[in-house]
């Protein structure tokens, strides 16, 4: 019986955490706090308050979580950016994820040295951790809001390019940071293999569900979505055991799968704009409960982590991302919000938690700056997205299902 009674309870606070998450949206109608902010932060006071809880999740636990959770957020990004605006926006949403994601990485690299002192290894951790955005804060700040124009796009878009790109630039330079050290150059065969097995899985797998959706017809409408959640695990696994990128592969995926016309398609968007926004609280819930990780008890890394966010947010990220945008047919309205847009957010924790399990030196400072680095964004650029666009003058629209 105590066995149930223990049960009973973990079910009790599980369904009340995501009763609060329904009730949250009411919450930020009102308030404009970015929902992660608040499961973020609410996540690491009650781990600070209740240690025993925090204690029960490993990080390896986290970690297992916050990739299962990223598999759902992006193949649910992808469909909603869908084929049609990809390929209007593509050069741009590449060019950031790709070139953008490095020219960050390489900015933030050269501030961890030379503002914050770090040496060259731990640097280069800090600048892989803090590069990509995050789709889950993305498109949760958005929630039923639009971006009109190729602004929107470019964001949504770029905030799923992104991901796998700064993943796999994460782990490259864990390994090389590791003892013993990854040579460099096999550093860089690992990060292109997993980059171009991620998109030949993620296109070959698109082609072959499509054609399964459409020939294979299912008694029972309800099970048209969970067919397609399978198969967005069976995609990501393939990519992942190939040595490939299995979250480029389930974005791209997305995107390809997104326009197409399948039975059931209405029923499956909305299933998995759900199941996305269960993982985005499952995560950031399980991110909060590891802050006993860092030493926050050390005043010096709240320092090191707001002034990282204010090299990120003001100097790299427009450094990084302005050129990139020339060439498109954008405003400079709209190209100073995509600058500010760089949202960070359960990514970068995520990554920071590699260089934790890969035992790196100074792993859990690094852990802590990203954390704080995290939630200064979450809360000062997410709540500011409608204002700065307000200001703008880029236009924005609520939008029904």
């Amino acid at each position: 019986m105590h066995e149930v009674t223990h049960f009973g309870a973990i079910v009790l606070v599980v369904s009340g955490v995501f009763a609060v998450a329904l009730l949250s949206n009411k919450f930020t109608d009102v308030f404009p706090i970015p929902t992660p902010a608040i499961f973020l932060i609410g996540a690491a006071g009650l781990a600070k308050a209740f240690p025993g809880v925090a204690h029960r999740l490993s990080i390896h636990d986290v970690e297992r979580i916050a990739v299962v959770a990223l598999v759902f957020i992006l193949f649910d990004g992808g469909l909603r950016v869908g084929w049609r605006r990809f390929r209007v926006s593509a050069v741009p949403i590449v060019s950031l994820g790709l070139l953008g994601t490095f020219a960050t990485a390489g900015l933030m690299l050269l501030a961890a040295h030379y503002v914050l002192g770090f040496d060259w290894k731990t640097a280069a951790l800090l600048g892989a951790a803090v590069a990509p955005t995050d789709p889950a804060v993305m498109f949760s700040v958005l929630g039923r809001k639009e971006v009109r124009g190729r602004s929107g796009t470019i964001l949504e878009g770029e905030s799923g390019a992104n991901d796998p790109v700064g993943i796999a630039l994460m782990l490259a330079v864990v390994g090389i940071a590791q003892t013993p050290p990854k040579s460099a150059a096999s550093a860089a065969v690992d990060f292109v293999l997993e980059l171009g097995v991620g998109i030949t899985v993620g296109v070959l797998g698109a082609l072959l569900i499509v054609q399964f959706l459409r020939r294979v017809q299912l008694r029972d409408a309800a099970l048209y979505p969970l067919r397609t959640l399978a198969f967005a695990g069976v995609i990501y696994g393939l990519a992942s055991i190939l040595h490939g990128s299995g979250f480029l592969a389930v974005y791209i995926a997305g995107i390809l799968i997104g326009d197409v016309d399948v039975p059931e398609r209405g029923r499956i968007l909305r299933f998995h704009t759900s199941i996305a926004s269960l993982a985005e609280v499952a995560v950031f819930v399980a991110l909060g409960l590891t802050v006993h990780i860092a030493p926050f008890g050390d005043g010096k890394i709240w320092m090191q982590g707001a002034v990282l966010f204010a090299l990120l947010a003001f100097i790299a990220r427009p450094l990084s991302v302005g050129p990139l945008l020339l060439p498109t047919r954008l405003n400079t309205g709209e190209r100073l919000f995509v600058m500010w847009g760089g949202l960070k957010g359960a990514v970068p924790i995520l990554l920071a938690s590699f260089a934790v399990l890969g035992g790196v030196p100074k792993a859990t400072r690094i852990y802590g700056i990203v954390f704080v680095v995290v939630t200064l964004s979450v809360l000062l650029q997410g709540t500011s997205i409608p204002w700065v666009a307000a200001r703008l003058r880029v236009p924005m629209r609520t939008v029904d299902d």
